[in-house]
């Protein structure tokens, strides 16, 4: 098999070339993003990201990233625990994101790379991740710069999509992934990003991998749960 070249579909991509294949597929779906979002989880993922953001728990008063932020639906989970003192800052390195996300009157949305973040060391007490780690071209660098802006005492938590362990269900999953969801991503010209969500998923590190690389960057308490029989998977961990 030869190495990925600029025609290799996005999910065989790597490096440099993946960011910034990723980014111009984000940037084509972002008017609809929200919509397929809804359509797909069955309206399930704002409740996701409640959960997610329960495990972090954010307490007034405290700074929270959510990176990866794209249109900021992780942002008023968060808004809401940090309250009036506190402050909740949106990155993601799709520009047409975050222009969607301000659309919703969101506070402090700024453009940066989850692998080389614009942020000093340990400046926020809390991270969330949206389905943006198996977007990375670097699990592990993502992960460091994770731990690196976290204070002492700091919290991650990153939602993704996981393939499920029950065999039934899997196999269900794929079908699903590989026949049904890029035929209606093209109802909303997205047919190549719901065509990448199933392939990148398959390509995606495991729930194992993924806490081991949590480890290796130093997060301590670190464990996962699968949510909606096994397809999304949230990853928790704490900087001691």
């Amino acid at each position: 098999m030869g190495r990925p070249t600029a025609d290799s579909p996005i999910w065989d991509r790597s490096g440099a070339d993946k960011r910034s294949a990723v980014n111009a597929m984000f940037a084509d779906i972002a008017g609809n993003y929200d919509a397929l979002n809804r359509m797909m989880s069955l309206n399930q993922d704002t409740r996701w990201r409640a959960i997610a953001a329960a495990k972090v728990a954010p307490k007034p008063g405290e700074v929270a990233l959510d990176l990866c932020a794209g249109t900021g639906d992780f942002m008023p989970h968060l808004l809401k625990a940090v309250g009036s003192t506190g402050a909740v800052i949106g990155m993601d390195f799709c520009v047409p994101m975050l222009e969607q996300a301000s659309k919703k009157s969101l506070p402090n949305l700024a453009q940066g790379d989850a692998v080389q973040l614009p942020l000093q060391s340990a400046a926020v007490d809390v991270v969330t991740v949206g389905w943006g780690i198996r977007n990375v071209p670097d699990i592990d660098a993502a992960h460091q710069e994770i731990f690196r802006v976290l204070r002492p005492g700091g919290r991650f938590v990153s939602l993704d999509m996981a393939i499920p362990r029950n065999p039934v269900i899997r196999s269900g999953s794929r079908f699903v992934s590989k026949h049904i969801l890029p035929r209606l991503g093209a109802r909303f010209g997205a047919q190549t990003a719901y065509t990448y969500l199933p392939e990148s998923t398959e390509r995606f590190w495991s729930r194992d991998a993924l806490a081991d690389s949590m480890r290796k960057a130093g997060f301590v308490d670190v464990d996962f749960a699968d949510l909606m029989f096994g397809n999304i998977c949230l990853h928790f961990g704490r900087k001691k």
